[in-house]
């Protein structure tokens, strides 16, 4: 069983603190995704998994045995780093071999393993072949085979693909994804790209930079699903989802049906209504993903709320249109089809579906309604 459970981590170099407070479960044979900019913590959260760093404070558990004072070693952990980390006089056999000839394992067993794991990666026309001789995909796949030769408990990956294109980053991500599903290890992985966690993921965990009140980097845990849909503060809200969430300041109507922003009005749904009651006057965040705002021709939203503005930016895709406007003093961002391109200064009028908003108190930015 390769459960990990953090308890009250702590983690300070000096006077700094990089992280504090960190409660987190990942469950045996879970594929779980650290996520967050950079400085949140999520690659020191790995490095004491894998025993490179010792926690400050709090009780790290890897299985049923606290780890804290366990030599690295002696946890049954492989790690994948950023750099491959290949050695360049050996060549791809060697390299995998490398850590199982360090533990001395049998030589037939060392070939039975290694054979294994390049046959898994695709790898077995290459053993013979030196890094300098491979592509970028290639050698990650052997740091890879390097991991997962030894058959850990845990696989431990700090963002294995920030050096590969992005077409391979791609067919990489699919690789890895495959893996995981094949030989059912728990996996930790860390990375800065949103996408890549939602695309891997069984679960996520959000980070953030410590901030002064020291609370915790730990910001959402959910699975990819659960937090696009629904977020529970403004950080994750912003994080999570390309583009980012448009969050404008509106205030509360006397009766608690509607929301007033600078540059337009929305009614809100019956279902939140009661909770907006008892805040009538007061100011909120209103949270509205870029794909729901848009042309009301092209939808059949039912509860929506016009806005317009000018146009200040186009993204051009192909499959679809990114257009930032300006509405009022707010940038509001849209997804339109891709045959409906504005010009730089246009008037553009819209409507966003107020079914899906999201509403945040703007002074603890904890999630409220919607």
């Amino acid at each position: 069983m390769a459960r990990i459970a953090f308890q009250g981590i702590a983690k300070r170099f000096g006077d700094v603190s990089v992280i504090e407070n960190l409660d987190l479960e990942i469950h045996d044979h879970e594929f779980m995704v650290f996520v967050g900019p950079s400085g949140c913590g999520k690659s020191t959260a790995l490095r004491m998994i894998a025993g490179l760093e010792e926690p400050s404070e709090g009780q790290l558990s890897i299985g049923d045995r606290v780890v804290n004072d366990v030599h690295p070693k002696d946890r049954d952990v492989a790690m994948v780093f950023q750099s491959y980390a290949l050695y360049p006089h050996m060549t791809v056999r060697e390299n995998i071999a490398f850590g199982l000839k360090i533990r001395k394992v049998p030589p037939g067993d060392v070939e039975k393993l290694v054979d294994e794991a390049a046959g898994i990666l695709g790898l077995k026309p290459l053993l013979d072949r030196k890094p300098k001789a491979l592509s970028g995909g290639q050698r990650q796949r052997v740091a890879l085979g390097r991991a997962i030769v030894r058959k850990p408990s845990v696989f431990l990956f700090d963002e294995p693909l920030s050096n590969l294109d992005a077409e391979l980053r791609v067919q990489m991500r699919a690789e890895l994804a495959k893996l995981q599903y094949r030989l059912k290890t728990t996996t930790v992985y860390v990375t800065h790209d949103q996408v890549e966690a939602m695309t891997l993921g069984h679960r996520i965990a959000v980070l953030a930079p410590m901030g002064k009140d020291r609370k915790s980097n730990l910001k959402q845990v959910g699975t990819p699903l659960e937090l696009y849909d629904r977020p529970e503060n403004v950080f994750v809200a912003k994080f999570i989802g390309t583009p980012n969430m448009n969050m404008v300041r509106a205030t509360v109507n006397a009766d608690g049906t509607g929301l007033q922003a600078q540059g337009f009005a929305t009614p809100v749904p019956a279902a939140l209504q009661a909770e907006l009651r008892a805040r009538a006057g007061r100011e909120l965040l209103l949270g509205i993903r870029p794909e729901h705002v848009g042309e009301a021709s092209a939808h059949g939203w039912t509860l929506t709320a016009p806005l317009g503005g000018t146009v200040e930016i186009i993204e051009t895709i192909g499959h679809e249109v990114i257009v930032h406007f300006r509405c009022g003093d707010d940038i509001v961002i849209a997804k339109l089809g891709a045959h409906r391109i504005p010009a730089f200064g246009d008037r553009i009028d819209l409507v966003m579906n107020a079914e899906a908003m999201h509403l945040f108190d703007p002074q603890t930015e904890q999630r409220i309604a919607g």
